[in-house]
Protein backbone atom coordinates (compact mmCIF):
# COMPACT_ATOMS: atom_id res chain seq x y z
CA UNK A 1 0.00 0.00 0.00
CA UNK A 2 1.32 3.69 -0.87
CA UNK A 3 2.34 5.95 1.21
CA UNK A 4 -0.74 9.19 1.15
CA UNK A 5 2.65 11.30 1.10
CA UNK A 6 4.07 10.46 -2.03
CA UNK A 7 0.69 9.74 -3.92
CA UNK A 8 0.61 13.69 -4.09
CA UNK A 9 2.83 13.61 -6.46
CA UNK A 10 2.93 9.91 -7.78
CA UNK A 11 -0.90 9.72 -8.54
CA UNK A 12 -1.26 12.06 -12.17
CA UNK A 13 -0.62 10.55 -15.47
CA UNK A 14 2.27 13.36 -16.30
CA UNK A 15 1.30 12.89 -19.65
CA UNK A 16 -1.73 13.85 -19.82
CA UNK A 17 -2.98 17.50 -18.54
CA UNK A 18 -7.12 16.11 -19.38
CA UNK A 19 -9.15 17.92 -16.75
CA UNK A 20 -6.09 19.82 -15.42
CA UNK A 21 -7.54 23.03 -13.55
CA UNK A 22 -5.69 26.01 -12.36
CA UNK A 23 -3.76 25.99 -8.84
CA UNK A 24 -6.26 25.42 -6.00
CA UNK A 25 -6.47 28.64 -4.12
CA UNK A 26 -8.51 29.17 -0.75
CA UNK A 27 -10.77 31.27 -2.31
CA UNK A 28 -11.78 28.16 -4.72
CA UNK A 29 -11.86 25.69 -1.59
CA UNK A 30 -14.68 28.34 -0.08
CA UNK A 31 -16.29 28.52 -3.50
CA UNK A 32 -16.74 24.36 -3.55
CA UNK A 33 -17.59 24.20 -0.13
CA UNK A 34 -20.51 26.73 -0.34
CA UNK A 35 -21.83 25.24 -3.74
CA UNK A 36 -21.70 21.59 -2.62
CA UNK A 37 -22.94 22.20 0.92
CA UNK A 38 -19.67 20.30 2.94
CA UNK A 39 -16.46 20.80 4.34
CA UNK A 40 -13.98 19.14 1.68
CA UNK A 41 -11.62 16.68 3.59
CA UNK A 42 -7.84 17.70 4.28
CA UNK A 43 -6.57 14.66 2.40
CA UNK A 44 -8.26 15.32 -0.83
CA UNK A 45 -7.34 19.60 -1.03
CA UNK A 46 -3.57 18.13 -0.32
CA UNK A 47 -3.72 16.06 -3.00
CA UNK A 48 -5.61 18.84 -5.39
CA UNK A 49 -2.83 21.66 -3.65
CA UNK A 50 -0.61 19.51 -5.73
CA UNK A 51 -2.31 19.37 -9.04
CA UNK A 52 -6.08 20.39 -9.45
CA UNK A 53 -7.71 17.52 -10.57
CA UNK A 54 -6.86 15.87 -13.79
CA UNK A 55 -6.27 11.79 -15.26
CA UNK A 56 -4.20 9.53 -12.56
CA UNK A 57 -1.56 7.46 -13.68
CA UNK A 58 -1.99 3.77 -14.67
CA UNK A 59 -0.71 2.65 -11.96
CA UNK A 60 -3.05 3.91 -9.62
CA UNK A 61 -6.58 4.11 -12.05
CA UNK A 62 -8.47 1.16 -9.75
CA UNK A 63 -9.55 1.11 -6.62
CA UNK A 64 -10.85 -3.19 -5.06
CA UNK A 65 -14.59 -4.08 -5.10
CA UNK A 66 -15.76 -6.02 -2.16
CA UNK A 67 -18.36 -7.49 -4.42
CA UNK A 68 -19.23 -7.62 -8.27
CA UNK A 69 -20.90 -4.44 -9.69
CA UNK A 70 -21.99 -3.46 -13.29
CA UNK A 71 -18.14 -2.49 -14.15
CA UNK A 72 -16.20 -5.55 -13.47
CA UNK A 73 -16.44 -8.42 -11.00
CA UNK A 74 -13.74 -6.74 -8.46
CA UNK A 75 -12.68 -3.37 -9.15
CA UNK A 76 -14.00 0.01 -9.94
CA UNK A 77 -12.36 2.55 -12.19
CA UNK A 78 -11.12 5.67 -11.14
CA UNK A 79 -9.46 7.18 -14.11
CA UNK A 80 -9.53 11.15 -12.90
CA UNK A 81 -9.98 13.04 -10.31
CA UNK A 82 -12.59 16.30 -10.83
CA UNK A 83 -10.74 18.94 -9.80
CA UNK A 84 -11.86 22.53 -8.22
CA UNK A 85 -12.83 25.35 -11.19
CA UNK A 86 -14.24 26.25 -14.36
CA UNK A 87 -11.37 25.38 -17.19
CA UNK A 88 -11.97 23.86 -20.36
CA UNK A 89 -14.60 21.31 -20.92
CA UNK A 90 -13.60 18.67 -18.43
CA UNK A 91 -16.15 17.96 -15.11
CA UNK A 92 -15.45 20.04 -11.91
CA UNK A 93 -16.56 19.40 -8.51
CA UNK A 94 -18.44 22.02 -9.00
CA UNK A 95 -20.65 20.14 -11.59
CA UNK A 96 -21.24 17.71 -8.62
CA UNK A 97 -24.29 19.67 -7.30
CA UNK A 98 -25.92 19.68 -11.36
CA UNK A 99 -24.41 15.60 -11.50
CA UNK A 100 -26.49 14.39 -8.30
CA UNK A 101 -29.39 16.07 -9.59
CA UNK A 102 -29.51 14.72 -12.92
CA UNK A 103 -28.85 11.26 -11.94
CA UNK A 104 -31.01 10.59 -8.94
CA UNK A 105 -28.25 10.16 -6.71
CA UNK A 106 -28.89 10.38 -3.05
CA UNK A 107 -27.59 13.54 -1.09
CA UNK A 108 -25.50 14.86 0.51
CA UNK A 109 -22.78 13.10 -1.70
CA UNK A 110 -19.48 15.05 -3.90
CA UNK A 111 -18.59 13.10 -6.77
CA UNK A 112 -14.55 13.05 -7.24
CA UNK A 113 -14.62 10.78 -10.02
CA UNK A 114 -17.02 9.71 -13.19
CA UNK A 115 -20.18 12.14 -14.00
CA UNK A 116 -21.70 9.61 -15.86
CA UNK A 117 -24.40 7.00 -14.88
CA UNK A 118 -21.17 5.74 -12.57
CA UNK A 119 -19.26 7.55 -10.52
CA UNK A 120 -17.11 7.68 -7.50
CA UNK A 121 -17.91 10.13 -4.58
CA UNK A 122 -18.00 11.40 -0.85
CA UNK A 123 -20.54 10.11 0.81
CA UNK A 124 -21.63 12.78 3.85
CA UNK A 125 -24.56 11.07 4.53
CA UNK A 126 -23.22 8.94 7.93
CA UNK A 127 -20.91 12.02 9.07
CA UNK A 128 -22.70 14.78 7.94
CA UNK A 129 -21.90 17.85 5.72
CA UNK A 130 -19.16 18.46 7.84
CA UNK A 131 -17.31 15.45 8.95
CA UNK A 132 -15.24 12.98 7.45
CA UNK A 133 -17.33 11.68 4.06
CA UNK A 134 -16.64 7.63 3.20
CA UNK A 135 -15.85 6.69 -0.71
CA UNK A 136 -18.97 4.98 -2.30
CA UNK A 137 -19.57 3.76 -6.31
CA UNK A 138 -22.84 4.78 -7.51
CA UNK A 139 -24.32 3.44 -10.54
CA UNK A 140 -27.35 5.35 -10.92
CA UNK A 141 -28.75 3.96 -14.23
CA UNK A 142 -28.82 0.09 -12.42
CA UNK A 143 -29.36 2.23 -8.96
CA UNK A 144 -26.55 0.49 -7.17
CA UNK A 145 -24.45 1.79 -4.67
CA UNK A 146 -21.19 0.21 -3.13
CA UNK A 147 -18.96 1.08 -0.47
CA UNK A 148 -15.73 1.07 -0.95
CA UNK A 149 -13.50 2.72 1.39
CA UNK A 150 -13.96 4.68 5.06
CA UNK A 151 -12.18 7.96 4.04
CA UNK A 152 -10.73 9.69 0.90
CA UNK A 153 -7.27 9.01 2.54
CA UNK A 154 -8.19 4.99 2.60
CA UNK A 155 -9.32 4.90 -0.97
CA UNK A 156 -6.26 6.71 -2.34
CA UNK A 157 -3.56 4.58 -0.53
CA UNK A 158 -5.95 1.43 -1.93
CA UNK A 159 -5.87 2.34 -5.42
CA UNK A 160 -3.83 -0.36 -7.72
CA UNK A 161 -3.12 -1.18 -11.45
CA UNK A 162 -6.35 -2.16 -13.27
CA UNK A 163 -4.75 -4.37 -15.07
CA UNK A 164 -4.15 -6.07 -12.13
CA UNK A 165 -7.72 -6.85 -11.82
CA UNK A 166 -9.71 -9.55 -13.53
Amino acid sequence: MARFEDLRRTLWDPGNRYGVQPPLTDRLVAEAERALRVTLPGSLLDLLRHQNGGVVAADRDAFPASRPNSWSADHVPFETVMGIGRQGKALSLLDSPYLVREWGLPTPVALVSGGGPCSIALDYRECGPHGEPSMTWFDAELEEELPLAPDFRSFVEGLGPSADFA
